[in-house]
């Protein structure tokens, strides 16, 4: 993986060059991905746009709390021990009480604006949420849908170096839509 890392212009261009990680609809499965990818980029930001365990629907399923406990439990030690400043938009399939519990003021709400090292992003979960707001980049997930300065943590691991706004996406593994239960849900 590091390899294809350093492939993708993950180096910092100056020592004063912040990183802010994006990503979003995450199954439990590429949970070690992202943590080695944080470990070998060590972002300064990280925003996850919803859906944190996204292989448990709650949304259909919300009898499945305890699971979706556990792998929330998971995603929040990584994301947390990375020392990175975070920032959690709850997704149709989690709860937001639950999120708090973990996350406590990381949390957001949909439609939220933040400046960071003088970037404005709009973070939501549905492109709806931020598509008419006022941003450098809008960031969300959701489904596969592109939207102008959007960037979908659905469709890749986004980066973002701050403040020259430049952007590397990285694919997810493969079978993370697998995972994630679209290919059976959509017949592919």
């Amino acid at each position: 993986m590091f390899r294809f890392l350093l492939r993708r212009h993950l180096r910092r261009e100056s020592e004063e060059e912040k990183a802010l990680l994006h990503i979003s609809d995450t199954p439990e499965r590429v949970y070690p991905r992202i943590a080695q990818l944080i470990e070998k980029l060590h972002p300064e930001y990280i925003v996850h746009t919803g859906d944190l365990v996204d292989n448990i629907k709650l949304e259909r399923r919300p009898d499945l709390k305890p699971l979706y406990g556990g792998g929330l439990r998971k995603l929040a030690r990584i994301l947390k021990s990375s020392g990175a400043e975070l920032y959690v938009v709850p997704g149709n399939e989690d709860d937001p009480d639950i999120l708090k519990e973990y996350f406590e003021g990381s949390v957001v709400e949909p439609g939220t604006i933040v400046e960071i090292e003088g970037v404005r992003f709009a973070l939501g979960h549905r492109l709806e949420e931020v598509a008419k707001l006022d941003a450098d980049f809008r960031l969300y997930g959701h489904n596969f849908k592109v939207i102008p300065r959007g960037l979908n943590g659905l469709r890749s691991i986004n980066v973002v170096f701050l403040p020259s706004k430049r952007v590397v996406k990285i694919g997810y593994p493969p079978g993370t839509d697998t995972h994630r239960g679209y290919k059976l849900w959509r017949g592919l």
